[in-house]
């Protein structure tokens, strides 16, 4: 793409095209060939994995690979993770992580190219990426994978993996795998990595100051596989694991971690010492804090019921 014809900070225009609205709500509408194959625990499953395969494509692929570059890994595994971000028909990988870090720089501002706060709910869900304004990006934000032919090849033809998946899951699985294994997977992986958008600005925990709303939400962390722990990410964006402890699931991290193992990835990036010590001691103080607020309200309820029978 050419960089000097593009402009990734538009002024943002809060009406989406109608032709790409009423094609992208097309697209959507294929879910609903859900009802047309009787239903079975066997392709809840293959919905199931297909799902997952996807969402780390996005998360462990075109976040924490290309949008951060939070671990290492060889030039082959490089193609096979964009390779996989693709399948989830969310553009290519070069194209997402330009935004995304475009995202980071601006993030809750006007600049910003999805936020809640400043566009609306829906806006930063997904209508932001139906305009015009966002089709391409800026190459200079990007360099150190930009570099690479077979990634700008597979940006440029991002359509060609969730083809060939579809065809795929076709002719193992004829109609109904293609159908949940595509288009019923396709549907939840699309709103659920969207919510990292939308809802993980809106509803949460603070434990950071991270200088925008990004929260902290268990439920979106389960459902992304980690993504949710999204204040910790804006605090600190270049760590590999969101989950900055033990006890807030990470399942892209703990996968990376795995592949580790066998030398497919390296240089995992972690947060430093400091940030860690600084989550626990604000995490203590919030603690404390709710503990003095709760022993206030037993206060009052008491002294209440006191005045009542001395009544």
């Amino acid at each position: 793409m050419n960089s000097a014809s593009s402009s990734v900070e538009p002024v943002v225009k809060e009406q989406a095209p109608l032709l790409f609205l009423v094609l992208f709500f097309l697209v959507q509408a294929t879910v609903l060939t859900v009802f047309t194959v009787p239903f079975s625990w066997t392709l809840v499953l293959v919905a199931v994995g297909s799902y997952f395969l996807r969402m780390f494509g996005i998360t462990g692929a075109y976040h924490r690979y290309f949008s951060h570059a939070s671990f290492k890994t060889s030039r082959v595994f490089q193609f096979v993770l964009a390779w996989i971000g693709s399948m989830s028909m969310q553009k290519g990988a070069l194209w997402w992580a330009a935004h995304h870090r475009n995202h980071h720089k601006y993030s809750d501002t006007e600049k910003d190219i999805h936020s809640p706060s400043r566009k609306g709910f829906w806006y930063s869900h997904m209508f932001w990426f139906l305009r015009d304004d966002y089709n391409d990006y800026e190459a200079k934000l990007i360099p150190d994978f930009y570099k690479y032919p077979e990634l700008r090849w597979l940006d440029r033809n991002h359509w060609i993996p969730p083809l060939t998946y579809a065809i795929l899951l076709y002719v193992v699985g004829g109609w109904a795998w293609l159908v949940y294994g595509y288009a019923v997977s396709t549907f939840i992986l699309g709103h659920a990595t969207w919510t990292i958008n939308s809802l993980s600005h809106v509803y949460g925990s603070v434990r950071f100051e991270s200088r925008d709303t990004s929260k902290n939400n268990v439920w979106l962390a389960l459902l992304t596989m980690g993504e949710g722990w999204h204040n910790n990410h804006h605090y600190y964006c270049s760590s590999v694991n969101q989950g900055f402890y033990w006890y807030e699931i990470d399942i892209t991290y703990y996968i990376l971690k795995v592949l580790s193992w066998f030398g497919i990835v390296w240089d995992l990036k972690k947060p430093p010492k400091k940030v860690i010590e600084e989550g626990i001691q604000r995490d203590r103080l919030k603690k404390e804090e709710m503990a003095l607020v709760r022993k206030q309200k037993q206060e009052i309820k008491t002294k209440k019921k006191v005045e009542v029978l001395s009544t």
